[in-house]
């Protein structure tokens, strides 16, 4: 799964990343990015173009009752997006990038009731880009809430130690389907796939990213140099 992550770019590197042509929103750093909150995705306009915008983590499908089901919708399991209610309409026709500088993940430990805090970031440390669904939410008498929720598929090698999922990374090459309106459903399923582990480097954080309340350069600073990968 994918329940914490960081966006450490700039609007410069995606420009170079996804040769995007329309001026992006302004983007600050976050080290703890949480459900609920806002955070940068990249999608396709009418008009043909590729728009960087502000989104809340934890989809609410058009046809909810209240916003409170967005929990449970953070992460959409690629083996059944196609068909799962919640986000078979997305898949069809909203599909979203989503950039990002790396994301954790938390390893039960045998010794202890507590977990130990990973941070997954690429070996360039440049962007990854997320594969994920979008969709628009109007309450009754309240502001329309566009939201986002992160594909998961099964965990590389790298990462199957400390838990089965993992967040579908899209290599460059795939975006422009990813984003293709006409793309057929087989041809984005052959994108959700685990990457190669030799993308990513991994390495323990401290407890301090259990909180969402912290989102400081402390989150990901290495505690343990002897468990990078």
């Amino acid at each position: 799964m994918c329940g914490r992550y960081t966006h450490l770019y700039s609007w410069e590197e995606l420009h170079r990343l996804m040769s995007l042509t329309v001026p992006g929103i302004p983007i600050e750093n976050r080290y703890n990015v949480a459900p609920s909150q806002q955070a940068p995705v990249v999608r396709l306009h009418s008009e043909g173009k590729w728009r960087t915008e502000l989104l809340r983590w934890g989809l609410v499908p058009s046809w909810a009752k209240d916003s409170k089901i967005a929990y449970k919708l953070i992460n959409a399991r690629s083996e059944t997006i196609a068909v799962k209610p919640s986000f078979r309409s997305a898949f069809k026709a909203r599909r979203c990038l989503i950039p990002a500088s790396g994301f954790y993940e938390w390893q039960k430990l045998q010794t202890t009731k507590q977990k130990q805090a990973y941070y997954i970031r690429s070996k360039g440390d440049g962007p990854i880009v997320f594969a994920g669904l979008w969709e628009r939410w109007k309450p009754p008498q309240n502001e329309l809430i566009e939201s986002y929720s992160i594909i998961t598929t099964n965990s590389n090698d790298l990462i199957r130690p400390l838990h089965d999922r993992m967040p579908v990374i899209l290599e460059p090459k795939s975006f422009e389907k990813w984003l293709e309106p006409d793309a057929s459903p087989d041809e984005l399923n052959s994108l959700l796939k685990p990457c190669s582990p030799e993308l990513l480097r991994i390495y323990r954080v401290s407890s301090h990213v259990n909180s969402p309340k912290n989102d400081d350069a402390q989150c990901i600073q290495q505690e343990d140099s002897s468990n990078c990968s």
